[in-house]
């Protein structure tokens, strides 16, 4: 019997009509961002001189709805929401250029829903740089990252500043695990195995460059046998990064297992070319004053946060936020904290 040829490879033409389908969608949203804006400036100006009322948006809806039928997404409501898309970012000279890389969508959902200029910027950066989906955006809100990550910067060591530079702009003082449906009282085995079986979302709560290795990871040490709860990768800072779960409130001697694990990386996983490993302490709760304490003289990279199982009560939150702002900030307009 004659043997059969081998199957042609027609991955790299498949990759290819991928990528021209990629760039033909995102040139499309380029160039539909780009019509918005300009709508928007026109609008916005017209509006600023005087030359047109409020009332002119409505006739401009009903003459493009006349004039050209079938267009949609031209409504009155649509066009002042494109008048202050363009009064949102005009004035930055360093976001607006961005905005081209973000869908329509996601603009709504971040001017609907910021409350300040910085918040609409966070999430404008955050979700360009995650390329979060837009229910991935919507929940981020829910969770109030933004709140959050300005009243509870993450906590590290002094030693995570000194090698990791930009550590703090890629940990969280605090993850939202609430995609998991933990009870209270959950046991680490629980939290364990339920990250794990979720590892899709766990992923995208604690950043896009991460990379999971693996679960229990084993160590062997003096002839002992170890295993590290969770060990992951991160592209950007090029270190691994082992992460321990704790179900309890944080305890101080828990650095000392934890450093334990990064020296053991440190000489027995880690590649010659990657940076020293981080550790995370992930704890169910913690004493801001306990951390700092701890970590003001360590000498391990490590950084302590806790983990959340329900969703933050954000009215809360913003509260903390806007006294935040009248403490540190008192010249502010007070309403626009509110």
């Amino acid at each position: 019997m004659t043997a059969l040829p081998p199957s042609p490879d027609f991955s790299d033409i498949a990759q290819l009509i991928t990528t021209a389908r990629q760039r033909a969608v995102q040139a499309v949203n380029t160039t539909l961002i780009d019509l918005y804006w300009q709508i928007g400036e026109r609008i916005s100006r017209k509006i600023a001189a005087s030359e047109w009322g409020d009332g002119v948006v409505t006739q401009l809806a009903q003459y493009l709805a006349r004039t050209q039928p079938g267009l949609r997404g031209f409504t009155r409501a649509n066009l002042f929401r494109m008048r202050q898309f363009y009064e949102a970012y005009a004035d930055n000279e360093i976001v607006s250029p961005l905005v081209r890389q973000l869908p329509w969508t996601h603009h709504l959902i971040i001017l609907n829903q910021s409350k300040r200029a910085e918040e609409r910027e966070f999430y404008l950066r955050l979700a360009m740089q995650e390329q979060w989906s837009k229910r991935q955006l919507e929940r981020q809100f829910k969770t109030a990252l933004f709140e959050r990550t300005v009243l509870s910067p993450p906590k590290v060591s002094p030693l995570v500043s000194q090698i990791h530079p930009d550590a703090a702009s890629i940990f969280k003082d605090s993850y939202l695990l609430e995609f998991l449906g933990l009870p209270q009282g959950h046991a680490e085995t629980d939290l364990h195995s339920g990250l794990l079986a979720r590892l899709k979302d766990f992923l995208i709560e604690l950043g896009r460059d991460f990379c999971f290795i693996g679960s229990q990871y084993p160590m062997q040490i003096g002839g002992r046998d170890f295993a590290l709860d969770l060990l992951f990768f991160h592209r950007g800072l090029n270190s691994l990064v082992a992460i321990e779960l704790k179900v309890g409130r944080f305890e101080p001697e828990y650095l000392g297992k934890l450093n334990f694990y990064l020296e053991a990386l440190d000489r027995k996983v880690k590649k010659p070319h990657e940076r020293p490993a981080i550790g995370v302490l992930l704890c169910a709760s913690k004493d801001d004053e306990v951390v700092e304490y701890a970590l003001s003289r360590s000498a391990s990279p490590a950084l302590i946060a806790e983990y959340q199982t329900q969703l933050p009560d954000k009215a809360l939150l913003r509260a903390k936020l806007h006294e935040f702002y009248l403490q540190n900030a008192p010249v502010l307009d007070a309403d626009a904290v509110t």
